[in-house]
């Protein structure tokens, strides 16, 4: 069992910042659950465009109040708190926050740790080696 407080993140390399943005990450890849999971707050009155090609994405609005515009059609949709949205198309999109909102965000494959938006608003896909539970034992166990 993994148990992880936002405080045990904080401060730590799990939590990274963008100008308008901080992602305290609480399960990367190392974590080995197949998805990473990320507490996100976006500053009030900034606008960030994301295209998140290498990973799918959802994102669940614990506060705050903003809009989320989908770049290829236009439209733009509000996001407040209780509202989710899910990015399963690799859709590149604007976040609009126009007050300062926290956000519970998923993504698949999982982050490792370090990723940081690109010029284009993209996440890069950092591959790096994970280790099963049975390939730690086999690791570890004495041969016979």
């Amino acid at each position: 069992m993994i148990v992880r407080s936002l405080e045990d993140v904080k401060g730590t390399e799990r939590e990274i910042s963008g100008v308008n943005w901080t992602s305290r990450r609480l399960l990367l890849r190392s974590d080995k659950m197949g998805f990473s999971l990320h507490d996100t707050v976006i500053r009030a009155g900034t606008s960030t465009e994301m295209h998140y090609q290498n990973h799918l994405e959802a994102v669940y609005c614990i506060q705050g109040k903003g809009t989320v515009t989908v770049v290829e059609t236009g439209e733009v949709l509000p996001i407040e708190r209780g509202t989710m949205y899910a990015l399963d198309q690799n859709d590149r999109h604007v976040l609009a926050a126009e007050t300062t909102m926290r956000m519970v965000c998923v993504f698949n494959p999982p982050l490792t740790g370090p990723e940081s938006h690109d010029e284009c608003g993209v996440y890069p896909l950092i591959e790096e080696p994970v280790t099963t539970q049975r390939d730690r034992t086999a690791l570890t166990a004495p041969r016979i």
